[in-house]
């Protein structure tokens, strides 16, 4: 059997012992740093000087939903699992396999860790990291307020140690810090998405009175203003049942190129309950509503989700003029007649119904206010006054 004419044994002894000699120039629990030169299925190359890369397993590179989040020439800071062969590392540390070194090499190269939640203890949380044991701070186990600490318990998570003592004795990790470096390096990408008109998924970051932080994405937030949280209307955020860490679904509806400020809603993704309205009330029909607001000209009353109807002043029993507010107030419920439906204009107006009226005086009073409205409508309009004026006026004659 012949060599190849290109075949130098001495070349190849040489290659060996240069790669041999790279890899005992690192240590298992070593902090490296290396630029990514190719990703396989299973395993990623990593170069960390010289001809032999590194290997690091695929999964390390990827985040919980299964996406890469580096790519090729990135940098990445990783920690020698093994020198055997070759070189192998872990860009985050197994829990099973990491020792007290590897932890202190992480915590002098800022690698990330991974940790279970053991449980909650005063003032944060044990966390499990390998085999020691970890403290991490309420404040910093997420990003957005935690209302109900014990929702972390058993989830194993990426922290950063941010103090390491007593050689490993005292440990105290950030799942935060994490987290927030994520959404530094999403935000940017995160923004070319927000346009007037997307509809987005999000996660609530904080609730106020008048309205909603909804985190889109990298730390970006968007405000979903109270009044654009549903059709009907609401006092304050709290109403509509929304909580920090809800997922929610919100449609962009601004964007403040100076200023940053985006303006996010909810209701725009449900059906406009004014749509059906003309199918759903009928002039004469008696409905339970709840007056919502007063106003001089009359009350607002909601008859159902997202519609609010008017009882003008003159619907209510004549006496001193403005005397009406002082029969009714906003919250109160009792039922109500349809006097006039117009869908297209978003306007249903209605009048209280007396306690002990009967459903055949309710019939014959539809009629007459019917026809009341009918005499008013085609009446002549010089100098006779309002719409509200003339059936007030034939009101007043039944």
């Amino acid at each position: 059997m012949t060599e190849p004419e290109d075949f130098h044994p001495e070349d190849d002894f040489a290659a060996l012992f240069e790669a041999s000699q790279r890899a005992s120039r690192f240590t298992k629990g070593q902090a490296i740093e290396g630029t990514v030169v190719g990703i396989g299925d299973e395993v990623a190359l990593i170069d960390v000087g010289g001809k032999s890369e590194a290997v690091v397993p695929t999964a390390e590179l990827k985040d919980d939903q299964g996406t890469l989040e580096v790519a090729v020439g990135d940098r990445i800071q990783a920690v020698v699992i093994d020198t055997a062969g070759g070189i192998t590392l872990s860009r985050k540390l197994a829990r099973k396999a990491a020792t007290d070194k590897e932890l202190a090499e992480a915590w002098h190269a800022r690698l990330p860790v991974e940790g279970t939640v053991q449980g909650v203890i005063k003032g944060g949380y044990e966390v499990k990291v390998a085999r020691s044991r970890a403290f991490c701070p309420f404040s910093q186990i997420d990003v957005i307020r935690t209302e109900n600490p014990e929702v972390h318990v058993g989830r194993a998570y990426v922290f950063r140690i941010t103090e390491f003592r007593d050689e490993g004795r005292s440990i105290v990790v950030s799942r935060r810090a994490i987290l927030e470096e994520e959404q530094a390096a999403r935000a940017e990408e995160v923004r070319k998405t927000i346009v007037p008109g997307a509809v987005l998924g999000g996660r609530v970051a904080s609730v106020r009175d008048f309205g909603a932080f909804v985190d889109l994405g990298g730390g970006v937030q968007g405000l979903l203003h109270v009044s654009e949280m549903g059709w009907s209307r609401i006092a304050d955020a709290s109403q509509a049942g929304l909580k920090a860490g809800d997922d929610i679904t919100v449609k962009v509806l601004r964007v403040d190129e100076t200023s940053g400020k985006i303006s996010l809603g909810l209701k725009q993704l449900l059906e406009d309950p004014w749509v059906k309205a003309g199918e759903s009330f009928a002039v004469g029909q008696v409905v339970p509503g709840r007056i919502t607001r007063l106003a001089e000209f009359g009350a607002f009353v909601e008859i159902a989700p997202g519609i609010e109807a008017l009882a003008h002043a003159s619907t209510f029993p004549p006496g001193q003029r403005g005397a009406w507010r002082r029969t009714v107030q906003a919250g109160q419920a009792g039922h109500f007649q349809v006097l006039t439906v117009e869908p297209d204009k978003k306007r249903i107006g209605v009048t209280l119904v007396a306690e002990g009226t009967t459903t055949a005086s309710l019939a014959a009073d539809a009629a007459d206010d019917a026809a009341a409205l009918a005499r008013a409508t085609a009446a002549p309009s010089g100098g006779l006054g309002s719409l509200a004026d003339k059936l007030r006026d034939a009101l007043k004659g039944r």
